[in-house]
């Protein structure tokens, strides 16, 4: 999809010589860096919900749930 945008010169001129050293296109270019973007930004999301939730519930394991954990593994040596 074919798109039109205004960014700084700055940042236009620091992608331009990033794509030629890169030897990629500038599309490419644009493209992989909003993929990253996005990528990052949903995993914040996730992390903003799960933060969310676990500020009104108690995240921590029951105590006896606990104890049954460790007495259930056998032990090893270090």
């Amino acid at each position: 999809m074919k798109t039109a945008i205004s960014i700084p010169d700055e940042v236009f001129d620091a992608a331009e010589e990033l794509s030629k050293r890169l030897k990629i296109s500038r599309s490419k270019l644009y493209s992989t860096a909003i993929s990253v973007y996005v990528h990052k930004h949903r995993n914040k999301a996730i992390t903003d919900a799960l933060n969310k939730i676990y500020a009104k519930e108690r995240s921590s394991i029951d105590p006896i749930v606990g104890i049954m954990q460790r007495t259930s593994l056998p032990k090893e040596k270090w």
